[in-house]
């Protein structure tokens, strides 16, 4: 019977995971993952909670469990990670590297000297062992589908991974939990940044990183059109939060810059406002997860999770950057979230955003030194 590690965090889909494992007859471990044990703003540790749930499922399926404690590598791998980005003026995205620094290296490693034959989690993404090599893909469910957050893997680290709810949808998922009346059949699924959780994310940010107030200004006159506690709590393409009023028209302003020289957050007013818009991207790095295609390649690509593909062509930098350009101009480019590239359901890997590139005719100058 092969072993498979599981990596549980008390929520309803690795809790499905592990039944389904079971039922397929591997010698199941439910592992919980304490990553993160500061209490919030109420006083609440939700990792404990969370183990409780880990310890009724497992319980309840008959499976052997533990926790182990990765905060040391976590706090170092991924938080500093976090805070350094956010001081650059960048949006990181944590999850990406959880992925994979923690659950599918520090986990991985775990896992392997247990002497366990796979280890696997409750994402929502399908891998395909093959003797060429493996192979990410989206998961059945569009509306969940996880692969974004994944592109950062290996072919050694896919080696070893399974994702059980790959075939499955979401409703799938909740109807098996209320037929085996789990404890969280009915827990609502986590959101935002992992280590944040429900909590107020200015708060919070506010206790690690130096509040520095500044000028909300609008792009297109100059003008001062209000003022922000700290470009940290702001994203390129952000719309809501910004407290600033319509300007005489019924139009909704949004993030296009952040000066971190000067603390000055830029502004634009409208949806189709052209200063919105790129043409294409920079990346400052490159991943493939089986092996580099021979570039330039056109195919799909996601600028942020859940948004729908977009066509792009991807040419070669360097060895560790690519341009990226887009069949059709696109708002809200954020400098530190990933690019991930698509052909139709297999992930092929993804690059971290440096900037946008907002002059089409600089991507045609580029194109034959390409």
């Amino acid at each position: 019977m092969q072993r498979v590690v599981l990596g549980m965090s008390g929520g309803v889909d690795s809790s499905v995971a592990a039944y389904i494992l079971k039922k397929k007859g591997y010698d199941v471990l439910g592992v919980f993952m304490k990553n993160w044990s500061e209490e919030d703003e109420n006083g609440v540790c939700t990792a404990k909670k969370d183990f409780d749930d880990v310890r009724a499922v497992c319980e309840k399926l008959d499976i052997p469990y533990f926790d182990v404690n990765f905060e040391e590598e976590y706090q170092e791998l991924v938080f500093q990670y976090f805070l350094d980005e956010l001081s650059e003026g960048r949006t990181p995205n944590p999850d990406i590297m959880c992925n994979n620094e923690i659950k599918f290296k520090a986990f991985l490693d775990f896992a392997m000297d247990v002497n366990a034959d796979y280890m696997a989690t409750g994402h929502f993404a399908r891998v395909r062992h093959l003797d060429t090599g493996n192979v990410l893909e989206k998961g059945v469910d569009a509306n969940k589908d996880q692969s974004y957050f994944l592109s950062g893997l290996t072919n050694e680290q896919l080696q070893k991974a399974l994702f059980p709810l790959g075939e499955m949808t979401k409703n799938e998922v909740r109807k098996i939990a209320k037929e085996l009346e789990l404890v969280n059949a009915d827990k609502k699924d986590s959101t935002g940044i992992c280590f944040i959780g429900e909590r107020d994310f200015n708060e919070f940010l506010s206790r690690y990183l130096p509040n520095k107030p500044g000028e909300i200004k609008d792009y297109d006159s100059g003008n001062v059109v209000g003022h922000h506690d700290g470009l940290m709590y702001y994203t390129i393409g952000q719309r809501k939060g910004l407290g600033i009023g319509g300007n005489g028209i019924n139009q909704p302003w949004f993030v296009v810059n952040k000066e971190i020289k000067n603390d000055i957050l830029w502004v634009a007013q409208g949806k189709d406002n052209p200063v919105r818009f790129a043409y294409g991207l920079i990346t400052e790095t490159q991943h493939w997860i089986s092996h580099e295609p021979e570039l330039p390649i056109k195919c799909n690509a996601k600028f942020r999770y859940r948004q729908p593909d977009r066509k792009v062509t991807v040419h070669k930098i360097n060895q560790n950057q690519l341009m990226v350009e887009f069949d059709k101009p696109e708002a809200g480019i954020t400098p530190g979230q990933a690019v991930v590239f698509y052909d139709g359901n297999i992930c092929l890997g993804n690059g971290i955003i440096k900037s946008e590139i907002k002059e089409s005719e600089w991507i045609k100058e580029m194109k034959p030194v390409l």
